[in-house]
């Protein structure tokens, strides 16, 4: 049974990594992560084809190795929270809300800025 949870789980969180490499607001990364966990517990081919995944596999690897994430990737999560933020804004919600937004916002930035880039350049 725990099995077929963590199937569910990794299924659920590859969806939401590949609607988020469509949509600007959505990310992708940590979806991926989560259902690369997931598959680990559960179908270790699911996970193969995750870690040997053409587009996919470097990220995993550069995090798996070295807790690594390239640059791209930073610009691109940063460039995602600003955005997330000014939409708050445009939208009308209230001070508090973003406030509470904006320090959110701000710590996951300094997490993902304190993750060194990959020793292969990233």
């Amino acid at each position: 049974m725990k099995r077929i949870l963590w199937l569910f789980l990794g299924l659920i969180a590859l969806l939401l990594g590949l609607i988020g490499a469509v949509l600007p607001l959505l990310p992708t990364t940590p979806f991926v992560l989560v259902a690369l966990f997931a598959f680990a517990r559960s179908s270790p081919r699911l996970h193969a084809w995750l870690v040997n995944h053409p587009r996919l596999s470097t990220s995993i690897r550069n995090w798996n190795e070295e807790g690594a994430i390239s640059w791209q990737a930073k610009r691109a999560g940063l460039f995602a929270m600003v955005l997330a933020l000014l939409i708050s804004w445009a939208l009308g919600v209230s001070v508090t809300a973003l406030i509470l937004q904006a320090l959110v916002l701000a710590c996951a930035a300094a997490f993902i800025l304190s993750r060194p880039t990959p020793s292969s350049g990233g």
